[in-house]
């Protein structure tokens, strides 16, 4: 009687932790995406320019002063839902705005600048999206904010809302800011 008993708990105990684990997953914020490349130099790349074409960016571009860097395209729906958010920053808080268009046609990611405004000083043109792999990216947006030694100091997957660039963003560049180097 004991091992039929034993037969049916074991299968049962099993599905349990299984259960466990799953309810544990579920409690996770999916935005909280660990990047490897935290505190780490940006990826060494080289991309032409969205608005000119014979003029190139790169990793040595993003050097001397902290930064952000989006990952954004004309195509993203949350994309444009952040849209107003980098142009704020930009513009009120006088934070420098680097964008990698992602996979994108350049004749689309153009009309949405010219539609929606310009925050970034300037965009490099992933269309194979070679450059966001190196970067780490899951998906548009994500935004990375660069040191002065061009190192990688923050990572936010996903859109920014006005809440989080006040209260995650803009704390982690003013620090950065301070420190000396």
């Amino acid at each position: 009687m004991k091992r039929a008993s034993l037969r049916y708990l074991l299968p049962l105990a099993g599905f349990m932790v299984i259960v466990g684990f799953l309810l544990v997953g579920l409690g996770l914020n999916p935005r909280l995406i660990p990047s490897p490349l935290i505190d780490r130099p940006v990826p060494v790349f080289t991309l032409p320019m969205l608005e000119d074409t014979t003029r190139e960016v790169s990793q040595a571009s993003l050097e001397g002063e902290v930064s952000l860097v989006n990952v954004w395209a004309s195509w993203c729906v949350s994309c444009r839902q952040e849209h107003p958010v980098l142009m704020q920053l930009a513009h009120e808080h006088g934070i420098p705005i680097h964008g990698i268009n992602y996979k994108d046609r350049r004749s689309d990611a153009l009309e949405y600048l010219r539609h929606g405004g310009n925050p970034f000083r300037w965009n490099g043109h992933d269309l194979d999206g070679r450059v966001g792999i190196d970067w780490g990216v899951y998906g548009t947006p994500e935004t990375f904010v660069v040191d002065r030694q061009g190192r990688i100091r923050y990572k936010h997957t996903g859109p920014i809302s006005p809440r989080q660039a006040r209260e995650e963003l803009l704390p982690v560049i003013e620090r950065l800011r301070g420190e000396t180097t």
